[in-house]
């Protein structure tokens, strides 16, 4: 791959990364429900924190292929 090719492709999975937490967002009728539970948290809440972490994962990947050389 030439370098140019290689930057295109980062920066779009790069931005993909970063966009599906977005569009995940957006759906929130289809998540805001409380059953089923787990360990007695309702499913709306244990769901958006389980979200939150898998938002951090993928914008750091996001972000370390934007930037590959500042790590």
């Amino acid at each position: 791959m030439y370098m140019n090719e290689l930057a295109l492709w980062r920066r779009i999975t790069a931005g993909i990364l970063l966009l599906v937490p977005w569009v995940f967002y957006m759906v929130y009728p289809a998540y805001n429900m409380a059953k089923p539970e787990l360990g007695g948290v309702p499913f709306f809440y244990w769901f958006q924190t389980l979200w939150l972490v898998i938002t951090a994962v993928l914008s750091l990947i996001g972000v370390l292929l934007l930037y590959p050389s500042k790590r």
